[in-house]
């Protein structure tokens, strides 16, 4: 890691001779000759370590050293000063500089140390809180379930977007996990602890939905018999969740995108005005391009809202991660209804990898939920799934999403090819191409026999057929 420093003094030959001296240690410099240009530079965003003097033209070294602290306290100043001001030098100490020289500056050498163990202690620092968001990104990961090509996009989006204030616009069908998504964005944000707020739009009428979003005044329409606070102003230096954005009514559509414009607005009934600051998150299952072809949506909203996309995909193009939604909403509901579920029946495994889900992972869900509850064994049986996943005949489709490895393919062919087999693997080996000797090492090569019956077909007598 190659540490960038930013030196500021007014003496030209002190400043130039710094500069000289961190440059043939390695590392990158800058500098300012006074304490305006320094704050311009250091707001770069770039600056791993300060060398600052106390008194300089513009902006004295003791505010500079104040807004560092304030901004980014893991950033280290080591503050330079005249023999008069030693008292000022060790009230920057107390304030947060890592140490203090006196100019002239003789021992280069200890001040070479002190800037190698300052930044020592910084990389230490930047490494922790790395692991720390790795650790709760994985954390925030396991409500999102899902190790597909499909799924890792959206969790790299999520890492990527979370951190900032830019507002994100969740899509796909109902049921794939939009406020999973959604949440998942909060916990990463430098706002987790701050309000979170919900709103879903579809449930409320326009009426009801402007004062939901904006608040309103004592005696704004019948009923409003004092002032309320909408989830706007409850979402303060927090996050709001709008879902289902796609169906506000066009005048609400106009307010909400003077709220993104200008962070501000007034209540329903009121004129008083409002000042915000709020994370934005809306989720839609409609394409919003089309519906502002149709003239339903704003197109200036869209591109407020649009400013991070983030496309959550169905569950038919992702079925690789079927077996580990499965096992998860089984481990759940098993211990809710204090059921001891080991697992389910091969022909019930076939049945679900068949199923296209038009619910998505909602409809998965509620569907584990009804065969554990269901369920008079240990395993559930095909009996125990609702009716209209017992009547779905298998489509003879295996879908497999863009950007999957060949390894990753031939899993997925092998996996719904036995299951649409009722697991028999002469009649799968058959379908392949390839002999049962071959299919049973594949199986075992992708962990797949844990997921299968046990053979009834006979010892292996065939021979193995070329592939």
């Amino acid at each position: 890691m190659k540490f960038k420093i930013l030196i500021a003094d007014d003496e030209k030959n002190i400043r130039n001779g710094l500069v000289e001296l961190f440059k043939m240690e390695g590392y990158e410099v800058e500098a300012a000759e006074d304490g305006d240009e320094a704050y311009r530079k250091y707001q770069k965003g770039d600056i791993d370590l300060v060398v600052t003097d106390l008194r300089m033209p513009g902006m004295p070294g003791e505010e500079f050293l104040k807004r560092i602290k304030s901004e980014t306290p893991g950033v280290p100043v080591i503050v330079l000063t005249g023999h008069g001001t030693v008292k000022e030098a060790v009230q920057a100490m107390k304030e947060g500089a890592w140490d203090f020289l006196t100019k002239p500056i003789q021992d280069l050498d200890r001040l070479i140390l002190i800037v190698r163990r300052a930044l020592g202690n910084r990389e230490r620092r930047l490494k922790h809180e790395q692991i720390e968001k790795e650790l709760e990104l994985h954390k925030q990961s396991q409500a999102i379930i899902g190790d597909s090509v499909a799924m890792h996009r959206v969790m790299d989006l999520i890492s990527r977007a979370a951190p900032t204030r830019a507002s994100i616009l969740i899509t796909g069908e109902s049921g794939v996990g939009k406020e999973i998504v959604a949440n998942a964005i909060q916990k990463l944000s430098p706002r987790k602890d701050k309000p979170f707020i919900k709103v879903h739009c579809a449930a409320l009428a326009e009426s009801l939905l402007e004062s939901e979003l904006f608040g309103h005044e004592k005696g704004a329409f019948t009923g409003a018999s004092g002032r309320r606070r909408g989830k706007f102003e409850l979402a303060h230096e927090g996050t709001l969740f709008l879902d289902e954005i796609g169906e506000i009514d066009q005048n609400i559509q106009i307010k909400l995108l003077r709220v993104l414009q200008e962070r501000k607005f007034e209540r329903v009934g009121g004129e008083e005005t409002v000042d915000i600051d709020i994370r934005l998150i809306a989720a839609t299952n409609k394409d919003l391009k089309a519906e502002i072809d149709k003239g339903n949506f704003r197109e200036d909203l869209y591109y407020r809202l649009n400013v991070v996309a983030i496309p959550v995909p169905p569950l038919r193009e992702r079925k690789e991660d079927l077996y580990l939604l499965i096992n998860s909403f089984l481990k759940t509901f098993a211990a809710e209804n204090n059921k001891e579920i080991n697992g389910l029946d091969a022909k019930v495994l076939a049945r679900l990898n068949s199923y296209d889900w038009p619910g998505n992972i909602r409809e998965l869900r509620n569907c584990m939920e009804s065969a554990v509850v269901m369920a008079k064994g240990r395993h559930i049986c095909e009996d125990d799934l609702p009716p209209n996943i017992q009547s779905e005949t298998e489509n003879g489709w295996i879908r497999i999403p863009m950007g999957t490895t060949l390894e990753k393919a031939e899993e997925l062919i092998i996996r719904d090819t036995l299951s649409a087999q009722k697991y028999n693997k002469t009649e799968t080996a058959k379908i392949l191409g390839i002999g049962r000797k071959t299919l049973h090492r594949k199986l075992d090569e992708y962990d797949v026999l844990k997921d299968t019956p046990p053979d009834e077909e006979g010892p292996e007598s065939e021979a193995d057929t070329p592939e």
